[in-house]
């Protein structure tokens, strides 16, 4: 636990509470960056380890213009295993701040031998560090984390055997470095089999090389989470800059961190040694906002503080400063004078009535639409004549027969239908002998031995002489059936006395 009263040399037994400062713009001039660029990094102050601490976190907020206080931070009693395995009252205060808001983190200092502040000697030391690589402390450690777990806050950050290359804690390094190494191992080994762990372990010595070299109890990459630093304003190093530059200083610091693949933090810094010291309170926080860490907690009692504590009023104003959130100053409000309003005169314009002249309505001729009778015109159907196909008749030989002289009478009119007469060959036999069967129109007085062969498809019928008792009309029975059966003729023989030379037509 932390005791101003015990706070000597390098080594805190009064940790921060503090969380990460604003960093971010360079605080060279904290002035020129009220609010710090670096407003998002998680803060915080070590203010009481018990529910006083909790309480006065608002208060703190409130004294920097609203800050907020995102780091809770305290310490287990290192007195005896029980305080260590966290059966104290004042965890449960914690668990609920932390639960509150989700960005929240709560940093827990966790001492790793009991009677941790009794001046226990070297070999002394020795001797617990190698019971405790042996594993003869992993129980306590188990407990602690599932008290942690049980209590909601499984992710707490724990700070173990801080400030182990000093002089003052039981815990420390210097006497079986090797052993310490191996009894840091077999602590996180038990805290991380504890189901529902996010456990985070930060490796926190003092700046400097105080009894021991710090990189010597480096324990390893794979039981380290964060490289940690304590850092107040005292020896070694006059100056900032010495405690920047000098062996396992600032610089070193924040190299080896990097180059282990680590994140850093401050778990604990503040005045100390040279009292109301501004420029050393600017200087470290330009250092927090230039390289980042984690976060961050300022011891805050005296002689290290700079709320609770007043004889620092100088670095008191350059840390309020710095952290206070910009506000915009009260808005003056500029005063509105009405403009006077003149009223315009309305002058009404006079309305003249428009004459209303109607419209004629000229009634719309009724045209009635004539109705035209459709003709039904009758289309012929076009009757085509069968044709006729004569029979083929045999021909008879011209036999002659004897003249016989007969009265001259009118002879009726007979439409004579003409008959092809064939030609006998002259190798053809003789027919019988039988009368004709078409009548001769004048009596024949000679025989003709031979008759003419006629031909065998006239195409045109002779026209008849002039004044011939015969009339012929051609017959046209279209021009496919015309070639079929030939030329046609239809005539017709009138006979009005003999010699009567009358042509009725």
């Amino acid at each position: 636990m932390p005791r101003p009263g015990r706070r000597l040399a390098g080594t805190c037994i009064g940790t921060v509470t503090a969380g990460l400062l604003a960093s971010g713009a360079a605080l060279a001039a904290p002035e020129a960056h009220k609010g710090g660029q670096g407003s998002n990094i998680a803060m915080g102050a070590y203010l009481d380890y018990g529910p006083s601490g909790v309480a006065r976190i608002p208060s703190l907020s409130r004294w920097l213009g609203g800050k907020e206080i995102r780091v809770g931070h305290t310490y287990l009693p290192g007195d005896s295993w029980a305080g260590i395995e966290g059966n104290v009252g004042f965890l449960e205060d914690w668990a609920e701040w932390r639960q509150a808001k989700d960005d929240r983190m709560f940093v827990l200092n966790v001492p790793m031998q009991e009677r941790n502040e009794e001046r226990v000697s070297d070999r002394q030391v020795a001797r617990l560090i190698r019971a405790g690589a042996e594993g003869a402390y992993d129980q306590h450690f188990r407990k602690l984390a599932e008290r942690l777990v049980g209590l909601g806050v499984p992710d707490t950050v724990i700070v173990l055997g801080w400030e182990m290359n000093g002089t003052t804690y039981t815990h420390r390094c210097a006497p079986d470095p090797e052993n310490w190494k191996a009894y840091w191992k077999r602590a996180v080994k038990a805290m991380r089999s504890v189901p529902g762990q996010e456990f985070r372990f930060d490796f926190a010595p003092n700046r400097g090389k105080d009894a021991i070299g710090w990189t010597e109890c480096y324990p390893g990459d794979d039981v380290v989470d964060i490289v940690g630093m304590d850092s107040y304003d005292q020896d070694p190093g006059r100056s900032f800059d010495d405690q920047v530059s000098q062996p396992y200083g600032l610089q070193q610091h924040v190299d080896f961190a990097k180059a282990h693949g680590k994140g850093i933090s401050y778990p604990e810094w503040g005045l100390f040694r040279r009292g109301d010291n501004p420029e050393y309170v600017r200087r470290m926080l330009k250092w927090i906002e230039q390289h980042r860490p984690i976060y961050h907690t300022i011891t805050d009692y005296c002689p290290h503080g700079v709320w609770q504590c007043k004889t620092n009023p100088q670095s008191s104003k350059v840390f309020r400063d710095a952290l206070t959130p910009d506000r915009p100053g009260p808005v003056t409000p500029t005063p509105v004078i009405p403009t006077p309003v003149i009223p315009t005169p309305v002058v009404p314009t006079p309305v003249v009535p428009t004459p209303v002249v109607p419209t004629p309505q000229i009634p719309k001729p009724q045209i009635p639409t004539p109705q035209i009778p459709k003709p039904e015109v009758p289309i012929p159907s076009p009757v085509v004549p069968s044709p006729v196909v004569p029979a083929p008749v045999s021909p008879s030989p011209a036999v002659p027969s004897p003249e016989v002289p007969a009265p001259v009478s009118p002879a009726p009119v007979e439409t004579p239908v003409p008959v092809p007469v064939p030609v006998p060959s002259p190798e053809s036999p003789a027919p019988s002998a039988g009368p004709s069967t078409k009548p001769s129109t004048k009596p024949s007085t000679k025989p003709s031995p031979v008759a003419p062969k006629p031909d065998p498809a006239p195409t045109t019928p002779p026209p008849p002489p002039v004044n011939s008792k015969q009339w012929c009309m051609p017959l046209n029975f279209g021009e496919w059936l015309s070639k079929l059966i030939g030329a046609q003729s239809l005539c017709v023989k009138f006979d009005w006395g003999k010699d009567s030379g009358f042509w009725p037509f």
